[in-house]
């Protein structure tokens, strides 16, 4: 009976001690926001990494110029560019670090869209603007997996006028969770402690 009291003490330890993630910001400015594919997709160009804040163990990065933000949706499942829709699962997000005021070089972070929305906003004044939220899996460049817990927004202004094809971004905001390294340490000196546990536990 004691032994399976510890096995079931370890399978439960296990989700717990995985719970310890932090969440890693990016900012990105400019770039332009273009309808490819028919009208079915929304393609990211040109918008610069400009910050970075929560990297664990670092300070907060800031720069005109960090590297670079890309992204293509997957398709248009619902709605429309100009008022508003839903995407499918596809398309990619890329994050690219320049070395810049201590940014990293290279690829960052790589993802592909699970669904986005399109939401149009009509403003008091008369003008409009978008907001595109989406859901991304994917990979950073340590090896950390983020499924379902990485988000991006971006905003575009279209003034009076509806969505046609092409708009200037003004900004726009990726968050990533990734597990901390002191958790994945704790983790695993946590599992050998209860291994060695369990071990004697059996023997005797």
């Amino acid at each position: 009976m004691k032994k399976i009291l510890l096995l079931a003490a370890l399978a439960l330890a296990l989700p717990t001690a995985v719970f310890g993630f932090s969440s890693i910001d990016y900012g990105n400015v400019g770039g332009t926001l273009t309808a490819s594919n028919g009208g079915t997709v929304l393609m990211l160009s040109g918008s610069l990494l400009t910050s970075i804040t929560g990297m664990p163990g670092g300070t907060p990065l800031t720069g005109s110029n960090l590297g670079s933000v890309s992204f293509t949706t997957g398709l248009l499942t619902s709605g429309s560019l100009a008022n508003g829709g839903t995407f499918g699962a596809g398309g990619t997000l890329t994050i690219t670090g320049n070395g810049m005021n201590g940014a990293p070089t290279g690829t960052i972070f790589t993802g592909t869209f699970t669904g986005a929305t399109w939401t149009l906003v009509t403003h008091t004044d008369g003008t409009h603007s978008y907001t595109l939220t989406g859901d991304v899996t994917g990979k950073t460049a340590s090896g950390f997996v983020s499924t379902g817990s990485t988000t991006v927004q971006l905003t575009v202004n279209t003034g009076l006028g509806f969505f046609n094809g092409s708009v200037g971004v003004s900004s726009g905001d990726t968050n990533i969770v990734v597990p901390e390294p002191g958790s994945l340490v704790l983790l695993g000196t946590g599992l050998i402690g209860l291994a060695g546990v369990v071990r004697r536990k059996l023997k005797a």
